[in-house]
């Protein structure tokens, strides 16, 4: 479809010069005859002539642009699937490290910059090449003198064009995209803190991030800009230079004969010369919007490159669900600041294994590798004593049921946010879940029930009316290990008593791993992990560190 595109479209820009023959022989005619219109015969014939080419030459460029947008929405659908299905293979982690607002922008904008290439831009490069070569021929054809003038400041425009396509418009179009990434990512955390913002009465500069990033952009688009105007105001000074040379070859040459011939020339070369400018200007941002597209391929590229986490040669099951680890340090993105430093412990099955400790001593963290969302930077996790690098990352996900402070929702409804937490599960399942989370107490009161539609991540509810939601989840899931990561810190303390006694029921036989910081919400654990700045500073039963004075 794309040669298939590039074909008609370059027919197209040769079918489109046609016209122009025939209003030299309308101009031609009228010169000859005049006073004596009437005379001119063929006029009509012409006119007749140079219109049906140029309808053929509009059809076969709807045939072109047919067939380059079904091969761009192709590719762009392909491309989007391609990255989605290589994102869902990496690991956990990986929106934490790059940020929800860039992969959006690469996953969206990006790919619809192939679309807009190949949609666009593709088509009209075969009129960039065949036009100016139709041109060339038409311009030397009826007055060589004259086509040569004309291209002169063809070739001077040309060199202006290329001096600002070189390696420093690759290095501008690959600092745009940086600035608009991080404007992105940093504009999505902006706006989910909006709430915070206007509680506080604070303003745009509170978030000093976002501020900078838009200050940054500002300033780059400024000085880009003032940087391209001196090269921009040659090459458009030069493309419109034509329309002074012909004027100028006119008089000189009208000095010593003014000809029919030249007349007719002049007005000739006066009507075509605008089809010069215009190819011109076509070349100039196809070459910019090429190097826009070639700058989005390799950032998609960037997100194929990274590697998923390596899958055993033989997947193994493990006998039982006790998580150890075992001398376990773990840094992000392999920094030298370790978050976690020769971190061991184990969480038995069958028991509530409690984190606690000062906020980035290592607790999410610790809650977050026992899912393999990170691989650790020495040591080992076992489950069953298995490593968990042995087991295929989809199994190993499968056994775990997740409850994280940050809740994300989707803008759908409540049952089917809900049933993310076990496919294929029953509406009669996903309300008992509900029921055990104590949802129906909110649910109920909501016009449209359980198909009520909650916004995007949930902002028509509550914080805790999220986390019930994400509660649900896990009781529907119902999977033999679950990570709690203050699961109930968003509930009043009437709902957080009724969920802890649901979840009890829950955690019997499971391996369950519980973060918090009320020391109510721990009094019922089988063992206490206190973490540190990453060490494992105690650990024991509650009494016992209650009797040491840990808490």
């Amino acid at each position: 479809l794309t040669g298939a595109a590039f074909a008609l479209s370059a027919i197209s820009s040769l079918t489109a010069l046609v016209p122009f023959f025939y209003i030299w022989r309308i101009i031609s005619q009228v010169l000859e005859t005049a006073p004596h219109f009437e005379n001119a015969a063929g006029v009509a014939h012409d006119g007749w002539m140079a219109l049906a080419f140029s309808i053929l030459s509009m059809l076969i460029y709807v045939a072109a642009l047919w067939c380059s947008h079904l091969c761009a929405f192709r590719v762009q659908r392909n491309i989007r699937c391609q990255v989605m299905e290589h994102i869902l293979k990496l690991p956990a982690g990986f929106m934490n490290d790059w940020g929800s607002g860039k992969v959006r922008k690469i996953v969206n904008d990006c790919s619809a910059s192939t679309e807009t290439y190949l949609a666009h831009i593709w088509p009209d490069k075969a009129g960039m090449i065949f036009t100016p070569l139709g041109l060339i021929v038409l311009l030397l054809f009826f007055d060589w003198r004259l086509g040569l003038l004309c291209l002169v400041p063809v070739g001077i425009a040309f060199i202006f064009m290329a001096g600002m396509m070189g390696d420093d418009m690759k290095a501008a179009m690959k600092e745009y995209q940086n600035s608009l990434e991080t404007m992105s990512s940093e504009a999505v955390e902006y706006i989910r803190g909006v709430p915070v913002v206007k509680t506080f009465g604070q303003t745009i500069f509170s978030f000093e991030r976002f501020r900078k990033a838009i200050d940054e952009y500002s300033k780059w688009t400024i000085a880009y800009t003032k940087s391209m105007r001196p090269p921009m105001l040659r090459f458009t000074t030069a493309i419109n230079a034509i329309f002074a040379i012909i004027i100028a070859f006119g008089i000189a040459a009208g000095a010593s004969a003014r000809t029919p011939q030249l007349i007719l020339n002049l007005i000739f070369y006066t009507i075509i010369t605008p089809v010069i400018t215009t190819t011109l200007n076509k070349v100039m941002y196809a070459g910019e919007n090429e190097m826009l597209v070639t700058d989005c391929l390799s950032r998609i590229q960037q997100i194929m490159d990274i590697k998923p986490l390596p899958e055993p040669e033989k997947a193994e099951t493990p006998s039982d669900y006790s998580i150890t680890f075992d001398h376990v340090s773990f840094s992000y993105h392999n920094d030298s600041k370790k978050i976690l430093d020769d971190v061991s412990f184990t969480a038995k099955q069958g028991q509530v294994t409690a984190l606690i400790g000062p906020s980035g001593g290592g607790k999410t963290t610790v809650s977050r590798l026992a899912a393999r969302f990170w691989d650790v930077n020495s040591g080992k996790i076992t489950l069953g004593g298995m490593d968990i690098s042995k087991i295929d990352p989809e199994t190993l996900l499968s056994l775990y049921s997740i409850v994280f402070q940050d809740v994300t929702l989707f803008n759908n409804t409540i049952m089917e946010n809900i049933r993310i937490g076990r496919k294929g599960a029953t509406d009669a399942e996903v309300m008992e879940a509900a029921m055990m989370a104590h949802c129906d107490e909110f649910v109920n009161k909501l016009p449209n029930g359980y198909d009520t539609t909650i916004g995007e991540n949930g902002c028509e509810l509550s914080g805790g009316e999220r986390q019930r939601i994400s509660i649900a989840r896990a009781f529907l899931k119902n999977a033999p290990i679950l990570l709690l990561d203050e699961a109930t810190a968003s509930l009043d303390v009437e709902n957080e008593t009724l969920i802890q006694a649901s979840l009890s029921q829950l955690m019997k036989n499971k391996t369950v791993l519980l973060i918090a910081h009320r020391m109510r919400t721990v009094a019922g654990a089988d063992q206490i992990i206190v973490l540190k700045n990453g060490h494992v500073a105690e650990n024991g039963s509650p009494r016992r560190l209650w009797k040491k004075m840990v808490f």
